[in-house]
């Protein structure tokens, strides 16, 4: 068992590769659809369709990604281990799917029903126009939820299958439909007396469709793709019914601090929900390159020892999974916080984004972008209580988190605005994660801490030394007349050069890992 927990310790890496490799595909794609919104479109256009949006979104956490996948990946995976394997689990994903289905047409088609209300339970404080036209978003992106939700599915049956490659590059669609439909219709659909911000919607409905579209063939081939059925009698369906009802409880508590956000946002003048939004989507950055992406590959393997009842194997795992996930956050929490403003002015200061938008979101980006080592420790862990059967804690600790937020925005937001919300999120995600480390330490007779705690002071002196240097370079750059794009962008490349270095001279194990595996891929190739 050793040497297999072993292989699969160094399998990690490289899975979370493939998965990393297309959430950057992702990502930078995102980046892109960012800055064409913000260019684009006026602030009162995007803080609507940040609402609207919203809504699915958080819907389809529960009912697809967050939910299902760590629900049905593990009973899949428990599946494929039995004796007669992909037959039993065939038959399962067929009517896991078939009541997947009926639940995403049941909730889409109440959400366009009852779009207005909803709207006005996240937007309380919106009136008028404003109002108008994050309901009309709403009842157009809801179908969203449905397109997303089957592809979270389907990506639970290849992860499962250690097929990671498609659904990691899948996601990328979205944001090819998001920039299409940002340059192409907005001129049209004003020309026709239609609301240009319909077109944010437009992208929307057809990148989730065409995700859904991409997985297919990979299914097909892996004998996935067969017709759904309706049995929730079935006992594998029964069990993940099981783990999902207090997962969902759990996540749905963890985005009601999104949903509460958004209402209190909307109540902060307009731009306050878009600052907040694109700080926000620069964190996922970070966040859904490798962080995302080792979680993903993470629970399988430990869903399998868990299964095996192997605790020694789970717990190396979960450590060295850990380590690597914070090599990537804590840089990224440095720069974030201590770069935020040239950042944002590089990716973003241009067209309808003025240097107002630009200061204000570096304010968020503060905040938010501290947090992000947080948000990957919670990443990690919350895997293995789900690998463990324990959905519980997590819900008992997401409920405190919530309590954290509450306080927090309600404590800030008077004096701070935007900026206090941000605040909170930050904060309510250290208590969610001190506390799972807690709860965990109870479960695991070891979690490796001293080995975590080395990689972590190691990582830690090499994101100061190297955003020191950035903010020299920055310093420097200043006696210097030069396009205001050019000191983020130097700035970012110096931080990232001398970190690399500094991690190097330290001797970072986690550093030689993750180019070891590039190396082997690229030799591959």
């Amino acid at each position: 068992m050793a040497n297999d927990g072993e292989r699969e310790r160094q399998k990690l890496v490289g899975r979370a590769g493939i998965v990393g490799a297309g959430t950057l595909f992702s990502r930078v794609l995102g980046l892109g659809r960012d800055m064409a919104l913000a260019a684009i479109f006026r602030r009162e256009e995007t803080d609507a369709f940040f609402v609207a949006f919203t809504i699915p979104n958080a819907l389809r956490q529960l009912l697809g990604e967050g939910a299902i996948s760590s629900a049905v990946v593990p009973v899949l995976s428990k599946k494929l281990a039995e004796d007669d394997g992909d037959v039993s689990a065939r038959a399962f994903f067929s009517r896991v799917r078939g009541a997947s289905l009926v639940a995403l047409v049941v909730v889409t088609l109440l959400g366009m029903i009852f779009a207005r209300p909803i709207s006005e339970v996240f937007a309380g404080g919106y009136h008028g126009a404003e109002l108008e036209r994050t309901v009309q978003l709403t009842r157009i992106v809801f179908p969203y939820l449905f397109f997303m939700g089957t592809a979270a599915l389907g990506m639970a049956a290849l992860n499962a299958k250690r097929k990671f490659a498609v659904a990691a590059f899948a996601p990328g669609l979205l944001n090819v439909a998001f920039i299409a439909a940002a340059f192409l219709l907005p001129g049209p659909f004003e020309r026709m007396g239609i609301d240009r911000s319909i077109a944010i919607g437009v992208g929307a409905l057809v990148g989730g469709a065409l995700q859904v579209l991409a997985q297919w063939p990979a299914l097909r081939k892996i004998g996935f793709a067969s017709r759904p059925k309706i049995d929730f009698k079935d006992p594998a369906v029964r069990e993940v019914l099981r783990r999902i009802a207090p997962m969902t409880f759990g996540i749905g508590v963890y985005y009601v601090d999104l949903v509460l956000s958004r209402r209190f946002l909307s109540e902060l003048g307009t731009g306050a929900q878009s600052y907040f939004t694109w700080a926000m989507r620069l964190c996922d950055f970070p966040q859904g390159i490798f962080v995302m992406a080792l979680s993903t590959v993470a629970l399988p393997s430990l869903s399998e020892f868990a299964a095996r009842g192997d605790m020694d194997e789970l717990g190396k795992t979960f450590a060295h999974g850990l380590k690597l996930a914070l090599f990537v956050a804590i840089p990224a929490s440095v720069a974030f916080a201590f770069l935020a403003e040239p950042l944002v002015v590089t990716l973003f200061q241009r067209g309808q984004f003025d240097s107002i938008s630009a200061h204000e979101t570096a304010k968020a980006l503060f905040y938010q972008g501290g947090a992000i080592w947080t948000v990957a420790v919670v990443r990690q862990v919350v895997p293995v209580f789900y690998a463990l059967g324990d959905t519980r804690t997590p819900v008992l600790v997401s409920a405190l988190d919530l309590l954290a937020f509450i306080f927090l925005a309600t404590t800030l937001r008077g004096h701070m605005g935007h900026v206090g919300i941000s605040i909170a999120v930050g904060g309510s995600s250290f208590v969610q994660m001190a506390l799972l480390v807690v709860m965990l330490r109870r479960k695991l007779d070891t979690m490796h801490g001293q080995g975590i705690l080395s990689s972590v002071l190691k990582t830690l002196a090499a994101s100061v030394v190297g955003v020191l240097a950035a903010r020299a370079s920055i310093m420097v750059m200043t006696d210097f007349s030069v396009p205001r794009a050019i000191p983020g962008l130097l700035a970012f490349a110096c931080f990232c050069a001398v970190f690399v270095i500094a991690a190097l001279l330290l001797k970072s194990s986690e550093l030689g890992e993750l180019t070891g595996a590039l190396q082997r891929r690229l030799a591959r190739k």
